[in-house]
């Protein structure tokens, strides 16, 4: 299995992605609904990525990074989009999404009720955005 998986920036490359993370995590001794979970968060940041930071610019692309050892797993999605700071996101109360019946907005608001733990930084024009799950 190869360290990183290169996503072209095009929704149907989202497949491609699940199927990576499924054999990243098969080894892993969480649940299976908490690596349905992980897997979520990780395919909406690379969405939103894809849709959002690169415009579905097939000649662009994402790398997904996965390491793990027994006390955390580690997603890292590194990109050279448009830079979106997950953590300077003003994440909206859920009853406001729902009210509004707005689309989108609640993708975010997932990931961070999964993950124990966001990072985001850009250097030399690659923003990486590592997301953490304690095990």
């Amino acid at each position: 299995m190869p360290d990183y998986l290169k996503l072209y920036c095009q929704t149907s490359e989202l497949a491609e992605l699940r199927k990576y993370l499924q054999s990243r995590l098969e080894s892993s001794p969480i649940s299976d609904a908490l690596k349905l979970q992980l897997i979520l968060a990780v395919e909406e940041v690379c969405a939103n990525l894809i849709i959002h930071s690169h415009n579905c610019d097939k000649s662009e692309h994402i790398q997904v990074l996965v390491s793990q050892n027994q006390k955390e797993i580690v997603f890292e999605i590194r990109d050279q989009g448009n830079a979106f700071n997950i953590l300077e996101y003003n994440t909206p109360e859920i009853k406001e999404v729902v009210g509004e019946k707005r689309k989108g907005g609640l993708g975010i608001i997932l990931i961070k009720k999964i993950m124990d733990e966001i990072k985001f930084s850009t250097a030399n024009g690659t923003n990486i955005c590592s997301l953490v799950k304690k095990i």
